[in-house]
């Protein structure tokens, strides 16, 4: 198994310092040759103290966007790490993409507003697009190179998040502090509160269909507040298979640079005898409407999941400021795709100027 040398944008959130596990764990697989961050810059210098031959890029200093291409397009990387929070990714990805970098994907964003134009870029360089989503990890395991014709349905596990049990009745009474508080993971505001909301698992189900090439007809959602069965591939002759394992990102990052091959890891060895029961229920659609929202999105396409998840970062941080109440999240983003343009095929530029264009009605309706 070859050394992949590896840039990592976003070194400074968790998946960044998951990342930077791996590296310490195999430094004879995983070489470090990029690092950004948005405006850490003390973790940013630590980092590079560490791995010394990293070039690295603060983001929010001026021009931090053209560095961020440019260090995406490193001429000595394999693969580009992309986990940086919301749609601050995208051109990154794209320009890697086109310098022939594989890329291991953690922002789901890329791929929610993107997907066509990321895989159908990604094919015509020949590189990977690679999953580090856990969820997404789980599905790329288990498929195992079996094309989309043998496949039935794609499962996203949920762990349902901080509410699964709250009566549809108090959801207009939550504080930000509550939806904060994921029963699982450990993350930041806006992908706790997604998971609240069960954006998180919308957007999941997005990438699915692009990563996996499976139309949105055939991806679902069961919750799972264990967590331990990350989600699970249902073939056409009726058999299921899952991947398990315990809540450790450093395990999917750590898959998808060692992919095909598998070498020991930091994480944790799953103990199914200490699990005990792994519960399975149907997720509450009526009361968590983002599933729904995320269906009609990714059946429509065309701009529709740009428009949906830009939506979706106003409201939340509207919900977090305590300018609006908790369900007035699905509403803002219900509205905005009620008006959003039906457009095939979209380009860059139409899909910019499509997130541009629901950030100013959410904010709109939102004041």
């Amino acid at each position: 198994m070859t050394r992949r040398r590896v840039v990592i944008l976003g070194a400074s959130g968790s998946i960044g310092r998951s990342a930077l596990d791996v590296a310490r764990q195999m430094p004879g697989r995983m070489g470090i040759v990029g690092l950004s961050a948005h405006s850490n810059a003390a973790a940013l210098e630590a980092a590079s103290r560490e791995f010394p031959e990293a070039r690295t890029v603060l983001s929010s200093s001026p021009g931090g966007l053209e560095r961020l291409v440019e260090l995406a397009c490193h001429p000595e990387a394999d693969l580009v790490l992309v986990a940086i929070v919301g749609t601050g990714g995208l051109l990154p990805a794209l320009a890697a993409i086109e310098a022939g970098k594989d890329l291991a994907v953690a922002s789901k964003e890329i791929l929610v507003m993107a997907g066509g134009l990321v895989m159908e870029s990604a094919r015509r360089r020949g590189v990977r697009v690679l999953p580090v989503d856990s969820e997404h990890s789980a599905i790329f395991q288990c498929l195992a190179g079996q094309p989309p014709d043998a496949v039935s349905r794609l499962v996203l596990t949920c762990s349902g998040g901080p509410f699964r049990n709250t009566p549809a009745e108090r959801l207009a009474e939550v504080a930000p502090a509550e939806a904060l508080r994921h029963p699982t993971w450990s993350m930041g505001r806006k992908i706790s509160l997604d998971s609240a909301t069960l954006f998180n698992k919308a957007l999941e189900m997005i990438e699915a269909r692009w990563l996996f090439d499976m139309p949105m007809s055939r991806i679902d959602v069961v919750v799972h507040p264990q967590s331990i069965v990350h989600s699970l591939v249902e073939f056409r002759d009726g058999s299921m298979l899952a991947q398990l394992g315990v809540s450790d990102m450093r395990l999917p990052i750590q898959y998808a640079v060692t992919h095909p091959g598998r070498v020991e890891g930091l994480a944790p060895r799953l103990d199914l005898a200490a699990c005990g029961r792994l519960n399975f229920e149907a997720p509450r659609r009526k009361d968590f409407p983002a599933l729904d929202l995320a269906v009609e999105a990714g059946t429509r396409e065309g701009v529709l999941p740009a428009m949906l998840n830009a939506a979706n970062e106003v409201a939340a941080e509207a919900f977090l400021q305590g300018r609006i109440r908790f369900p007035a999240i699905w509403k803002t983003v219900a509205r905005v795709l009620e008006v959003a343009p039906g457009v095939e095929n979209p380009g860059l530029e139409e899909i910019l100027a499509a997130d541009a264009e629901a950030r100013r009605l959410a904010a709109e309706w939102l004041a």
